[in-house]
């Protein structure tokens, strides 16, 4: 996190986005990992004999109760991982305004962190002296997006021959998009789909919906600023497109496998529920039912459902607010199954 936040402070400008991007990843990966040992998790994968990557740690984070890693902060180290993918092994192009408020939400979330698991202020590791400054003191987010797009349009006019700057900042607001989900990456096809779409005139909310999803809340100033990624309640409901022939800028492509990870046994067990109870829960919920949080995949002959944080997140806080009693009396798949068995000496379930 120092080092970070020297290279977002140093005079000189070569490498200095990925500097900062690469920094804060690290850090974060690093304090998830020592969170998730402090509480008796861990970091090791056992079959594969090397310890956990970034999003295994942020899932783990955000499912463990005394870390209490919240969505929107789960993003926020998302966002922070795509952009440092894409700097690490592409080329985009990160705006002074949008690298600012990410450097400065990452050193609150991981003030926040380290206060909450260690115990420890940040300010004990980290003089203010250090942290990072900007002449240029963040503005509203939308307005700062609707500046990137006008941007990025103004390069793709004609005759401009700037093309390959305005695909670099495209993949910067596709990176951002994972403050919204943990299944961003962003692809050659996905920055095809926006260039098109800028071109053809459409508006930035078209192009990219999920951005409307997202606000800043700021709090204090100078070097005492704080800044968060949150949820903007003002923002109409996102429809996501799934065939060619809606306009290319809304398609996006999704990685089902990435977002919908979780077996039916490992839902449970993130729960701490017994497998009939989790179906149990399920049923309750609708949970299978719902596309945002259940998917079947089908492999040959076998189909298989597999559950997203969506569902993880309904069915916890279900779990802490239902009589999960009542839910099992009214849902027990046993007791149903059974009911329904009209065969003398039938044993099912």
């Amino acid at each position: 996190m120092v080092a970070a936040a020297e290279a977002f402070n140093s005079p000189h400008n070569r490498g200095r986005e990925t500097k900062v991007l690469l920094h804060l990843q690290h850090s974060f990966e690093m304090l998830l990992k020592a969170a998730l040992v402090q509480k008796g998790i861990s970091v090791f994968d056992p079959a594969l004999g090397r310890s956990l990557g970034f999003e295994t740690c942020v899932r783990k984070a955000a499912e463990h109760p005394d870390i209490k890693l919240s969505e929107p902060d789960a993003g926020t180290l998302r966002a922070i991982d795509a952009m440092r993918d894409d700097e690490q092994h592409w080329f985009n192009q990160v705006s002074e305004q949008l690298l600012y408020v990410h450097a400065r939400a990452a050193v609150t979330l991981f003030d926040d962190l380290l206060r909450g698991v260690f115990k420890e202020p940040l300010a004990d590791h980290l003089p203010d002296r250090v942290l990072p400054v900007s002449v240029d003191p963040p503005r509203d987010l939308a307005l700062l997006l609707d500046e990137e797009y006008t941007q990025i349009a103004a390069l793709l006019k004609p005759g401009r021959r700037a093309t390959h700057e305005a695909r670099a900042r495209i993949r910067t607001l596709l990176a951002m998009e994972a403050h919204t989900g943990p299944e961003t990456r962003v692809s050659s096809k996905d920055v095809d789909r926006v260039q098109a779409g800028i071109r053809g005139g459409a508006t930035r909310s078209e192009v990219f919906p999920r951005l409307e999803e997202l606000a800043t809340a700021t709090d204090g100033e100078g070097l005492l600023i704080k800044v968060r990624f949150v949820k903007n309640q003002a923002a109409p409901p996102v429809r996501y497109a799934a065939d060619e022939t809606v306009p290319a800028a809304a398609i996006r492509e999704v990685d089902l496998q990435a977002k919908f990870h979780r077996s039916a046994a490992e839902l449970a067990g993130a729960l701490a529920l017994t497998q009939p109870k989790c179906v149990a829960l399920r049923r309750h919920l609708g949970i299978d039912a719902d596309p945002a949080c259940c998917h079947e995949f089908v492999f040959s002959s076998q189909r298989l459902k597999r559950f997203s944080d969506n569902a993880f997140t309904r069915m916890r806080t279900a779990r802490d607010t239902l009589d999960l009693e009542a839910v099992w009396r009214a849902h027990n798949p046993s007791a149903r199954q059974l009911e329904s068995c009209k065969v003398p000496g039938c044993r099912a379930g």
